[in-house]
C-alpha cells in the first residue's frame, strides 16, 4: 500500500473569514459611536430647535409681564412654575358639583375654584371648555371612597386628582393644560 498523505487543509480561509468579521464589527461599531456622536452634538435633529407654538399660553411674572413659555404641553407635576416669582390668576366656578360615591350610599357636593400662573389663555380655555371638565370631575368625584375623602390626605390627594383630570381635557381640547391648583370652595359629604 502506499501512503496517500492528504494535505492539511489550508487556514487561509480561516484567517480571511475572522479578519472579515473583525472589520466588520469595527465598521459597525465606528459607524454606532459616530451616530451617538452626532446625535449628541445635535447633528441629527435630536437637538434640532424646538418650535414653540406662538399661541401658547406664557407665564405671567409679578410685575406682570409675560415671561418665556413654559412647558404647559408636559404631564401634570413635572414642570411647576415658582409661585414667588409668577403670578397666579384665579376662577370660580359658578355651580356646585353633586355625586354619589363609591361603594357607599354616601354623596359630596364640592364647589371648585382654580389658579394658573399662565395667562389668560389658559382661564379662557378653561371657560370656553367647561361643560368637558365639569364631566370629568364628576366622574373623577364618583370614583372617591367617601372614608378617605373624610381625610385631610384624602382631599389633597382629590385636589390633585382633579387637577391631572382638568388638564387633560385642557390639553385634548385646546392642545395646554395650565391649571396649577384647584381650591375647594365648599366641601360637604353626606
Amino acid at each position: 500500500m502506499s501512503d496517500d498523505a492528504t494535505p492539511a487543509p489550508k487556514k487561509k480561509g480561516k484567517k480571511k473569514l475572522i479578519l472579515l468579521l473583525v472589520g466588520g464589527l469595527v465598521l459597525v461599531g465606528g459607524g454606532v459611536g459616530g451616530g451617538m456622536v452626532a446625535a449628541g452634538m445635535g447633528l441629527g435633529g435630536a437637538k434640532a430647535g424646538e418650535k414653540t407654538d406662538p399661541y401658547a399660553p406664557k407665564l405671567v411674572t409679578r410685575d406682570g409681564q409675560s415671561a418665556n413659555p413654559g412647558d404647559v404641553h408636559k404631564p401634570v407635576g413635572s414642570f411647576a412654575p415658582d409661585p414667588r416669582l409668577y403670578k397666579a390668576s384665579y376662577y370660580t366656578m359658578d355651580q356646585p358639583f353633586t355625586s354619589n360615591l363609591r361603594d357607599t350610599d354616601g354623596i359630596a357636593q364640592i364647589s371648585l375654584g382654580v389658579s394658573t400662573f399662565y395667562d389668560a389663555k389658559v382661564l379662557d380655555g378653561f371657560k370656553d371648555n367647561e361643560m368637558p371638565i365639569r364631566s370629568a370631575v364628576l366622574e373623577t368625584l364618583a370614583n372617591q371612597d367617601a372614608f378617605v375623602l373624610g381625610t385631610p390626605e384624602g382631599k389633597t390627594a382629590l385636589q390633585a386628582r382633579l387637577r391631572d383630570a382638568i388638564n387633560k381635557v385642557l390639553v385634548d381640547k385646546t392642545g395646554y393644560g395650565g391649571v396649577d391648583d384647584v381650591y375647594f370652595t365648599s366641601f360637604i359629604i353626606q
